[in-house]
């Protein structure tokens, strides 16, 4: 359990525009990513190891969770 993301280093993504809507994600001393929702930042934080975080972005990187191709991809 990770009670020590209050202090990190919170960014958010270029694309938010200074909405509220976001993701942050904050690099933590042990190596891991930590993920939360910028409206609740006292809310639930996601923990990832390098491995996955590295996956995950490759994945968004890739189009992998592009939502219009999976559809089309579907029909």
């Amino acid at each position: 359990m990770y009670n020590h993301t209050k202090t990190v280093a919170w960014r958010k993504s270029s694309f938010c525009n200074g909405a509220a809507a976001c993701v942050e994600v904050a690099p933590l001393a042990d190596g891991n990513v930590a993920l939360r929702d910028s409206k609740e930042k006292d809310g639930p934080v996601l923990v990832f190891t390098p491995a996955e975080w590295d996956a995950f972005t490759a994945g968004v990187r890739s189009g992998e969770f592009d939502l219009a191709a999976a559809r089309v991809a579907g029909a």
